[in-house]
């Protein structure tokens, strides 16, 4: 006698559309493409310059012909954008420098426009690659006073916009700055300019290398008064909500990886354009693990962006995005 359950367990063979790349890919619920990438930049003075970063392998100090050619490859490869990150030859405790209209990140600003059409390029606003001491902002002894540094941070968004940048991104987690910001580039006629907000930027340990890329190490204490302890989420969405209503276009969570949950949440919860950073520590660390033969490179890179992908990320700020877009040609 035939068993009644056998056809009914027969029917359900997920693997069925497992069975080729064809039908994989036929399936597929999360796309990776290099239009979501966002490649970032360590932009010099001098020319040509591209000066290695020791602890991120395959990542460079770029002068702004460097940064260029860079931008270019990017281009070619249907990357999106690019993300400038400015390093001055001298720094003051004001960070004045970020504000400079012949600053590395204003001059690549107006290089890429005009070399490299159609890319989009947003810029990092923040100072404390230009502060003597290292820190995001204004000090008032060993303290980051909040008002001071937003009026700085105006001023270097200011000078981004009349450079040319499409985006500029405030990565410094003073209160008020998007809103701020937003005013300032309206009442200047930069209306078309767009804010995509470091909302969610946590004070991690995964930052290591970046500082030492960008000579940001502060000269004491740390940044915990200002970006987002890693135990909330529920912090984050309020702080998401409140750039979103103060005129940001598009908002962050960073790190990437360590919180995917997050990402998610503010996904699920505005549906808003979201960006992930993959950053410097977690690229470091695959570069580490691939140079020692411990993992597959190419295989993880591309398992990793996808599961940024997947969590919410729109876009996805990566230094592993020519890499990843030359895998995915």
């Amino acid at each position: 006698m035939s068993n009644p359950d056998a056809r009914p367990q027969l029917a359900r063979r997920p693997r069925r559309v497992r069975a080729s790349e064809a039908i994989r890919a036929l399936v597929r619920e999360t796309r990776l493409t290099p239009e979501s990438l966002i490649y970032p930049l360590f932009v010099c003075e001098g020319h040509d310059v591209r000066r290695p970063i020791a602890s991120m392998p395959g990542i460079y100090q770029l002068s702004v012909d460097e940064a260029v050619q860079e931008a270019m490859a990017a281009r070619r490869l249907g990357i999106s954008g690019v993300l400038l990150f400015g390093l001055p030859a001298d720094k003051d405790e004001m960070g004045s420098k970020s504000s400079d209209p012949s600053g590395p990140v204003q001059t690549a600003v107006r290089a890429i426009k005009r070399g490299v059409p159609g890319l989009l390029v947003f810029t990092d606003v923040c100072l404390c690659e230009y502060t003597s001491h290292g820190h995001c902002g204004v000090l008032d002894g060993d303290h980051v006073v909040n008002d001071p540094t937003v009026t700085r941070l105006v001023e270097t968004s200011l000078s981004h916009a009349e450079a040319g940048a499409d985006f500029v991104a405030p990565s410094d987690m003073m209160d008020g700055r998007v809103g701020a910001i937003r005013d300032a580039l309206d009442e200047r006629g930069f209306g078309a300019t767009g804010i995509l907000s470091y909302s969610a930027k946590y004070c991690s340990g995964f930052y290591g290398p970046f500082r030492d890329a960008a000579g940001s190490t502060p000269s004491f204490g740390d940044r915990r008064t200002h970006q987002m302890d890693p135990a909330n989420v529920l912090e984050a969405l309020r702080v998401v909500q409140i750039d979103i209503e103060a005129g940001a276009d598009a908002v962050m969570v960073k790190p990437a990886v360590p919180y995917l949950d997050v990402l998610q949440r503010v996904k699920e919860t505005f549906g808003y354009p979201t960006a992930a950073y993959h950053v410097s520590g977690e690229y470091s660390m695959l570069k580490a693990a691939a140079e020692r033969g411990w993992l597959d490179e190419d295989r993880v890179v591309l398992e990793t962006l996808l599961g940024i992908r997947r969590a919410g990320a729109d876009m996805i700020i990566t230094y592993y995005a020519l890499h990843a877009a030359r895998l995915l040609a």
